[in-house]
């Protein structure tokens, strides 16, 4: 749907004379596509009454809010002159309340780089999901913002082939990023009253950390596993704390060599800063062969669900009875290194942590263990 002027009006966007102004609403026709004998396709009207019956809902939301900025136009171009300040403030706080904060929230999500980025755009999709293609400003109410929190936490995984139920901690993710783009949206002055309150925010649930221990890691080695470039690049997470995303894209021209040994200087893809971390004789050797800067250091290193098994069975072969992913390689390094006496604030420069609270949930692993080693000892009274 547009809005058709007579005669043209300056366009708000290019200032040049227009006689259309494209509102980004849509009136649907329900139809299905049937195929004659003769093999051509032809549209006739869906007797499904049930989806009839949900494109006229829409079609009626979408046409009431093009009458009211129809409404607004019109109001504009017939008493300009006789309009007290009140007055144009409020006409332009209804425009900005009709327009559309979806557009507005992909438009922000666009600026954000890497992994940020789809974390931002997965946001977006639960959004729709939950508002349909358009959401006004002006429907950002205290209920839309309550409601669109219990919807995460009701909703399902996006991922492929997921059925299960989106985990507490995404959910609270996502949320944050709608709250981020209301947030946004007060600075530019779109939004007058912020609908969110500090009480919307999702706690998170406090997740379980598993870890290797020096034994475990030991029998890993001695271990043969289906893929070596997987046991390669395990192993040096565990010696070096670095995530499976950094381990994938670190070049050559990211490790430097000089006379008091190897340092990686490279930035972490999931918080694009940038890192120059030493690393251990013993990770040093797990690079391999120096090739040209450019080349990839773990050259053929894949992330899938096949290499996932291929790393179950891996744990499954060294007799460890535990739930290991990748990203437990990791945990690995950060709890070893505090079991060993490493302070907390070297750990969290380590692994490349913006807060020290996010390093702490080491420590509550560490805590967890020593009372299952206390309980160990036990006499026979």
């Amino acid at each position: 749907m547009y809005l058709d002027f007579y005669p043209p009006i300056p366009s708000q966007t290019t200032d040049k004379t227009t006689r259309r102004e494209f509102l980004n609403l849509f009136v649907y026709v329900p139809i299905q596509i049937k195929e004659s004998k003769a093999g051509k396709k032809t549209s006739i009207y869906n007797s499904d009454k049930a989806v009839n019956d949900e494109c006229e809902k829409h079609n009626a939301e979408a046409l009431s809010k093009a009458d009211a900025i129809r409404a607004i136009r019109q109001n504009i171009l017939d008493k300009p002159e006789i309009y007290s300040g009140q007055e144009r403030e409020v006409l332009r706080l209804r425009q900005l309340g009709q327009m559309d904060f979806i557009k507005y929230f992909t438009e922000l999500s666009l600026k954000k780089d890497g992994k940020t980025q789809m974390t931002w755009k997965t946001s977006v999709k639960y959004l729709t999901d939950f508002a349909g293609s358009t959401m006004t400003f002006a429907e950002l109410t205290k209920k839309t913002v309550s409601d669109f929190k219990e919807y995460l936490l009701a909703a399902k995984c996006r991922r492929r082939y997921e059925v299960t139920p989106l985990s507490t901690n995404s959910a609270k993710l996502y949320f944050t990023c709608f709250l981020a783009a209301i947030n946004k949206a007060i600075e530019a002055g779109y939004i007058q009253v912020n609908p969110a309150t500090s009480n919307d925010h999702i706690k998170p649930k406090e997740t379980s950390r598993n870890y290797l221990t020096i034994e475990e890691l030991n029998r890993l080695v001695k271990t043969d596993c289906k893929i070596e470039i997987l046991k390669r690049a395990a192993l040096f997470s565990a010696l070096t704390g670095l995530r499976h995303s950094d381990i994938l894209k670190l070049t050559w021209g990211e490790v430097l060599t000089d006379n008091t040994g190897t340092s990686l200087k490279f930035t972490q893809q999931k918080t694009d800063s940038k890192e120059m971390m030493p690393i251990s004789e013993q990770a040093a050797g797990l690079l391999g062969e120096r090739k040209k800067p450019t080349d990839k250091v773990f050259e053929g290193f894949l992330y899938s669900a096949y290499w996932n098994e291929i790393l179950s069975h891996w744990i499954l072969n060294a007799d460890i009875d535990k739930d290991i992913t990748f990203h437990c390689f990791r945990h690995t390094f950060a709890t070893l290194q505090l079991s060993e006496g490493t302070d907390i604030y070297t750990v969290s420069k380590m692994l490349g942590h913006r807060d020290l609270k996010t390093t702490a949930i080491y420590a509550k692993v560490l805590d967890k263990a020593k009372r299952e080693a206390v309980n160990r000892i036990t006499l026979n009274f």
